[in-house]
């Protein structure tokens, strides 16, 4: 590209951030109270000087130019007066700080092709327990992957955290969640019964900046935690059994450690398995339940468990079931032939329960601390379709997130501090187990 050519190139530039300025003020007016008042006054004044021009300016009204004097000066005023209307809509539509952002956006190597940055549309807060700012900015052609690989740089620059990035209203467009630089996740956060979402099936997993991160199990069904010891992950494993238990889900621990991890409430909510043929009879009796809900919602044309309970008025509980280190439960090393035997048709009964118990209202949720790629099966992990990390090494980050975000993210000595696939880091609530189920005890 020669220096005509960029030269035009930035001139087009230029013309068209001062239309989408022009436009971003216009539905400014259209949709704020305050942005009308501003042109409403603007009107208002444009219109009191007119009539001094025509008092103190213009000659006299028997003078034989004055229709000619009236001519040339009202045509030269409405033009003047209609710039400085598209200058003000420029200037409502420009938000606070937008060229210090654009700046900072072309410094940090976010450009196009033609070494062109984004243009910050609109800026905007969301009130919550933590503020967040909304940045709404013209793409200008760079495509999402590389605002997403940009991400730290975007944050440094701007000294702010990107909770979560997404696209617009259209594909032009990207929307940047942030928090202030000098905000930070709480060391702490404990669980109130007000966070226990209303929505079906739907679970909270924690607090990111400025939003509560929630998985919905009708439409994600089952779910893979991975941390090391001390990380935090069978906490937020019972927070979110807790809340299962408060939605009246019929819960199944599978714990070989004698359920002494669980205090006794939990033993009056949930099932504890605590041996292998024990673990298998219930799995098959899951089975069976499963295979029962499927010839039913066949006969009765639902696509689901939902569909079918909220149809016929009936209630059919989802069945969770769950295991703080399936990697213990699984693993087959050192194990006799009619052991291993064992395991392996209690991994096909998971397997089974991954691929076929969406539908049906029967979830998965597996803990890991151990990095061994070879105890879950492709069949299983395959299909857990959520994976949450915490604290941990490359190894089983990779295994867990297919990437080693949890170990460059996650400071080594943080407990309850968690990445899920998506990216986004979030902080685990902390509850005490008694008065959690207190409402269940009435």
């Amino acid at each position: 590209m020669n220096r005509n050519d960029k030269a035009v190139l930035e001139q087009r530039g230029a013309i068209k951030y001062q239309y989408l300025r022009v436009k971003e003020g216009i539905h400014k007016v259209a949709h704020q109270k305050e942005s009308r008042k501003t042109v409403i006054m603007y009107i208002f004044t444009a219109i009191a000087i007119w009539i001094l021009l025509n008092i103190f300016v213009l000659p006299e009204p028997n003078h034989p130019l004055k229709v000619y004097f009236q001519f040339i000066i009202g045509s030269l005023y409405l033009i003047a007066a209609a710039f400085g209307l598209l200058t003000c809509l420029m200037l409502i539509g420009t938000p606070k700080g937008a060229y210090e952002i654009n700046e900072n956006l072309y410094r940090c190597g976010l450009i196009n092709s033609a070494g062109e940055s984004p243009l910050l549309l609109r800026r905007y807060t969301i009130p919550g327990e933590m503020e967040t700012t909304v940045l709404e900015l013209d793409m200008n052609g760079i495509q999402f992957p590389k605002w997403q690989d940009g991400q730290e740089s975007i944050e440094t620059t701007l000294d702010v955290y990107v909770t979560k990035m997404k696209l617009g209203e259209n594909k032009r467009r990207i929307l940047l969640y942030t928090v202030a630089g000098d905000a930070g996740l709480p060391e702490v956060i404990y669980w109130k019964d007000e966070y226990l979402s209303e929505k079906d099936f739907e679970l909270v997993l924690g607090y990111s900046f400025g939003e509560r991160i929630k998985i919905d199990l009708t439409k994600v069904p089952h779910l893979l935690i991975g941390g090391s010891t001390g990380s935090g992950k069978s906490i937020l494993l019972k927070c979110l059994l807790m809340q299962c238990v408060k939605k009246d889900a019929e819960v199944i621990i599978s714990d070989f450690k004698g359920g002494v991890d669980f205090s006794p409430i939990w033993h009056e909510k949930c099932t504890f398995i605590t041996e292998e043929t024990e673990l298998l009879d219930t799995l098959t009796n899951i089975l069976h339940e499963l295979k029962h809900r499927k010839f039913l919602l066949k006969d009765c044309g639902c696509a689901n468990i939902s569909e079918f309970n909220q149809r016929f008025n009936n209630h059919f509980k989802r069945i969770i079931f769950a295991c703080d280190e399936v990697a213990e439960l699984l693993d087959k090393t050192g194990l006799s032939k009619e052991q291993k035997e064992l395991i392996s048709k209690i991994e096909q009964c998971l397997s089974t329960i991954a691929r076929q118990g969406r539908a049906f209202g029967i979830h998965l949720m597996l803990a890991t601390q151990r990095p061994d790629a070879n105890i879950l099966s492709g069949q299983i992990k395959n299909n857990l379709d959520y994976r949450i990390c915490g604290r941990a090494d490359n190894v089983l980050s990779m295994i867990i997130l297919d990437n080693a975000d949890a170990n460059d993210k996650i400071p080594k000595d943080s407990q309850g501090l968690f990445l899920n696939h998506e990216g986004t880091v979030f902080r685990g609530y902390l509850f005490d187990e008694e008065t959690a189920f207190s409402e269940q005890k009435e």
